[in-house]
């Protein structure tokens, strides 16, 4: 099958051959087409249409993947947005808030993409239910913020989890000690796709089982996919009937991602009249986030351009502070009813990623994935709001972990705010070397977590652990070289150092 492969780029080097590339095509969906189908005859009876659904979603994305090539943007439409498309959060702030926020907040549902698993952080099962304040996972954050929501207006506003298979069995068994909390929890599943192999571009599983030799050959399709599986899980629908008009979406793994009034106030009472069908929240860029995709005005649309769709001489430019000053915190109000037409027009246009993987056999993959952001140019009267960066406080590494547990924040019915105390309001830069990267080493390598309010830069390599109440002030850095070891004595307070060499501290 790969000399289709190669066929098919040869074709693709030379002008005119494109009917030639047409057929090769063809033979190519044709090819992938059999394959779904074997695959497909393999699932048992109660999963025969759900999985039939997922492997038509895969082939239509299949089919845009063999029309599209190259990167995805002509660089020279790119523009910057006109003012009045990125509106500063002060600005919606101002407005205030009505008489009836409890039956505006009714009107809402929090949806929080919970599809990933905290293998990243040498944790097995969901990233959400990873500990992350006093015991507290970011399932149980979540909970508790809505929850108090709920209680202190009155309202019933719903949580919804997109899970994914990797994730949905672990999450389920725990959702059982929400019982009792005021707030309704739902879930929905996201499509399950599979990987395709690097040379013939034919899917690597041979049925639809995803355990044993098959546990790597499927894989969630990239947030991308909260629209045709919020729809096809019928809850879309059900929530519609219940009243509700909106949801705020955002990663579970973002602790500022909070539901904010003014902003949904903004959204259910529009200054001029004319409803916004999609909010994007984003928030000025630092030199930390110059990946991190940003709002361009693109044909006359918002649109959501991502380092992967940038043609290779402009990656610079992309990355520049200067030129694209913000960036998408992935924190998005979407109209429900609006999802729910453009899915039935099949109007929701989001650019492929290819990601690359290799499997635990060396065996060379691709996934194709979307993400959700990307849809803004497919709905009416979109808005970015630039929002305070506080709303942006993801954790995906033990580094911003040492932060949210430290006593840099306070924690209030689940939200967590910069303590009062610092008297700056930025967050210090922390880097922890290797020997942190896994939770279970994280927490052995701190007895407890060290005083930060006064802390602007840590760097952390080797090996090297921390005793009770230790204070960090200024730039702190300490390098313990291959071989040797660093104990940070109990009560120490570091300011402004630079520690290195070997300090054993043993129990006499």
């Amino acid at each position: 099958m790969s000399r289709y492969v190669q066929d098919l780029s040869k074709a693709m080097s030379q002008d005119g051959a494109s009917q030639f590339q047409e057929v090769i095509r063809q033979e190519l969906e044709l090819s992938v087409k059999k394959e779904l189908e074997k695959i497909l005859t393999t699932a048992p009876s109660h999963e025969f249409e759900h999985t039939k659904k997922d492997l038509d979603g895969f082939r239509k994305l299949f089919h845009r993947f063999l029309q599209e090539k190259g990167p995805s943007v002509d660089w020279g439409k790119i523009q910057r947005p006109p003012e009045d498309s990125i509106q500063p959060y002060e600005k919606i702030k101002a407005r205030g808030l009505p008489d009836n926020i409890s039956s505006v907040l009714n009107k809402l549902v929090v949806v929080k993409l919970n599809g990933g698993l905290g293998t990243s952080m040498g944790c097995k099962g969901p990233k959400s239910l990873i500990g992350v304040r006093n015991e507290n996972t970011f399932l149980d954050l979540t909970v508790q913020q809505i929850e108090h929501l709920n209680k202190t207006y009155n309202t019933d506003v719903p949580l919804v989890l997109m899970n994914s298979f990797n994730t949905d069995e672990d999450t389920k068994k725990i959702l059982q000690k929400y019982n009792h909390c005021r707030v309704k929890i739902y879930t929905f599943n996201q499509s399950r796709y599979p990987r395709i192999n690097k040379e013939s571009l034919l899917p690597v599983a041979k049925d639809v089982s995803y355990s044993g030799e098959n546990t790597e050959a499927w894989y969630p399709p990239g947030h991308g996919d909260i629209y045709a599986s919020f729809y096809n899980s019928g809850l879309l629908d059900t929530l519609i009937g219940e009243g509700k008009e909106y949801i705020f979406v955002s990663n579970i793994d973002n602790l500022g991602a909070t539901v904010d009034l003014y902003i949904l106030n903004h959204l259910m009472n529009p200054p001029n009249g004319k409803p916004c069908e999609f909010v994007m929240e984003v928030t000025n860029k630092t030199r930390a986030d110059v990946k991190g995709g940003t709002l361009t005005q693109y044909e006359g649309k918002l649109r959501l351009v991502e380092i992967a769709q940038v043609p290779k001489a402009h990656v610079d430019e992309f990355k520049s502070v200067s030129k694209f000053k913000i960036f998408n915190t992935n924190n998005l109000w979407i109209s429900l009813e609006a999802v729910k037409r453009l899915q039935e027009q099949n109007a929701i246009d989001m650019e492929i990623i290819v990601n690359p993987k290799t499997l635990d056999g060396g065996l060379n993959v691709i996934q194709l994935e979307t993400a959700v952001g990307a849809a803004i140019k497919s709905f009416e009267n979109s808005l970015g709001i630039n929002v305070p960066r506080s709303r942006f406080l993801p954790v995906k590494t033990t580094s911003d972990l040492l932060l949210v547990m430290s006593n840099l924040y306070s924690l209030n019915a689940g939200s967590l705010t910069m303590s009062e105390k610092r008297e700056f309001p930025t967050v210090p830069l922390v880097k922890l070397g290797s020997s942190f990267t896994k939770v279970q080493d994280y927490l052995r390598r701190f007895e407890s977590i060290p005083d930060m309010l006064e802390l602007d830069h840590l760097t952390v390599s080797g090996d090297v652990t921390f005793g009770k109440n230790v204070s960090l002030k200024g730039t702190v850095i300490i390098i313990a070289n291959h071989g040797d070891r660093i104990d940070i004595p109990p009560g120490a307070v570091l300011e402004n150092k630079i520690v290195s060499g070997n300090l054993r501290i043993l129990d006499h």
